[in-house]
């Protein structure tokens, strides 16, 4: 990556990461409020940055990402449980190698997905928490390699309190690979698939 890039990247995640602050603050009030915030800024990023992983030509650019309406009942703050194991994973990113994941924990997500899920710790970058999920909607109504809710690493942070996590399913976003295969995104381990659909975040067209 030569230098233009490396700068565009890393404004990039800059506004990534100052997107969900405002966002954070915004939800604590009012979390639809802060999700529709969010959507706005997503869409402006994917719209104008050059980092966008949209083509030029894509019609998304004008009409903005689709999502199902914001659903109330699927936001939670959970407890992070203890993980299941201690085994770390290493999964394949193509030419950027292997991504290792170390668990950190695990949320139990209430109905009506009904199911415990991984927690995991980035060992690339400076470390964060990684929260992928593939549930029963994946590669019909939304990306089959399933979809992100947190990513620390690169800003994704929706807070919580003491020992907690705020989990709001609407909150899910397809990785930049599902618009452009230049992108390598780790896909949803076995521990974060679920069958349950969760009909709510970033959706298909």
């Amino acid at each position: 990556m030569n230098g233009t890039g490396a700068l565009q990247l890393t404004d990039w995640r800059r506004r990534v990461g100052e997107l969900y602050a405002v966002t954070r603050t915004a939800c604590a009030t009012d979390p639809e409020g802060g999700h529709a915030l969010w959507r706005s800024g997503r869409d402006a990023l994917f719209r104008d940055h050059p980092q966008s992983p949209l083509a030029p030509g894509d019609p998304l650019r004008d009409t903005g990402l689709p999502y199902w309406p914001y659903d109330p009942a699927l936001r939670f703050e959970l407890p992070l449980l203890p993980a299941a194991g201690d085994a770390e994973l290493g999964l394949p990113t193509g030419a950027d190698g292997t991504t290792t994941l170390r668990p950190a924990g695990r949320v139990r997500l209430p109905a009506p997905v009904e199911a415990a899920v991984g927690v995991w710790w980035l060992a690339q970058y400076a470390g964060g928490l990684f929260l992928p999920l593939r549930d029963g909607t994946s590669g019909t109504t939304s990306y089959g390699g399933g979809r992100y809710l947190l990513d620390t690493a690169k800003g994704a942070d929706l807070g919580g309190g003491d020992g907690a996590l705020v989990v709001d399913l609407n909150f899910l976003y397809h990785p930049s690979c599902r618009y452009d295969a230049a992108w390598q995104c780790p896909l949803a381990p076995a521990g974060n698939v679920v069958g349950a659909p969760v009909r709510a975040g970033e959706r298909l067209g």
